[in-house]
């Protein structure tokens, strides 16, 4: 009975999911709670993490709120050893907090700006993977889901060096698929597209280029975080068992759109 229903479930499984404070990351982190997750909700700031962790527990599931940037490997370390500390050992990584802190032609780009779009986006994602390896291994596995973007296949004006990032993100996934599925761990990306989120509010909260998105989209509409958890908690459980180096859109239809 609910022989695939089940493989869905994830209790007895530990997750980390940065950027989950809010948008996206909070939306996945609560949909692996809901299927029995033990959930590490990492942001930057330390209220923000608990304040969506105890949310969760509100509601009956299991969470914990660990304060991390993304950009410092010192922060990155400090969160795995924490979530072992209280969880026992991790099975389960969402990559998803990322930066876009410019919206313009990569003629204008600096050094700077590219460095530090490169290590939050890119070196980030490398790094929590490679300091989680040891314990999903000896776990016997697990999955790690890179949360991309449609960016990182199909170049937009004005997001060149995001896109530059998410495509290098794509390939990260690959490699770790190809080398760590000897150790039972999974490795796949999420392509999200337009995202009614704070991260992406200068694309929507200006009328006329949502209104050419969503003319252009065969969805017509942009989505809600939401829609992105089920994607999520299927790439996380062992209903992906078979699945790794793979890259999923969840795009309303942009790469298919002329």
């Amino acid at each position: 009975m609910n022989r695939v229903k089940n493989q869905f479930n994830l209790e007895g499984k530990v997750a980390i999911v940065t950027g989950a404070s809010k948008g996206i990351g909070e939306s996945i982190a609560r949909g692996f709670a809901e299927f029995g997750a033990k959930v590490v909700v990492s942001s930057r700031k330390q209220e923000a993490v608990d304040a969506v962790a105890e949310s969760f527990k509100a509601d009956g599931l299991e969470a914990t709120g660990i304060a991390c940037h993304v950009g410092s490997e010192e922060q990155l370390q400090n969160l795995v050893d924490k979530t072992i500390e209280v969880y026992g050992g991790v099975d389960i990584i969402v990559n998803n907090a990322a930066t876009n802190p410019v919206y313009g032609p990569i003629v204008n780009s600096t050094s700077e700006l590219f460095d530090k779009i490169m290590n939050v986006n890119v070196k980030a994602c490398m790094l929590l993977a490679n300091m989680c390896h040891a314990s999903m291994k000896s776990r016997g596995g697990g999955s790690v889901i890179n949360i991309a973007s449609v960016e990182g296949m199909k170049p937009s004006f004005g997001l060149g060096m995001y896109s530059i990032s998410k495509a290098a993100v794509i390939m990260l996934t690959q490699n770790q698929a190809k080398e760590w599925g000897k150790d039972g761990i999974r490795s796949n990306a999420l392509c999200p597209g337009l995202i009614q989120t704070k991260f992406s509010s200068a694309l929507w909260q200006n009328d006329a280029i949502l209104k050419q998105v969503e003319k252009h989209l065969p969805s017509g509409r942009m989505a809600q975080p939401d829609e992105m958890a089920g994607l999520a908690l299927f790439l996380a459980s062992d209903a992906s068992s078979y699945c790794t180096g793979g890259v999923y859109t969840a795009d309303g239809g942009h790469m298919i759109a002329g």
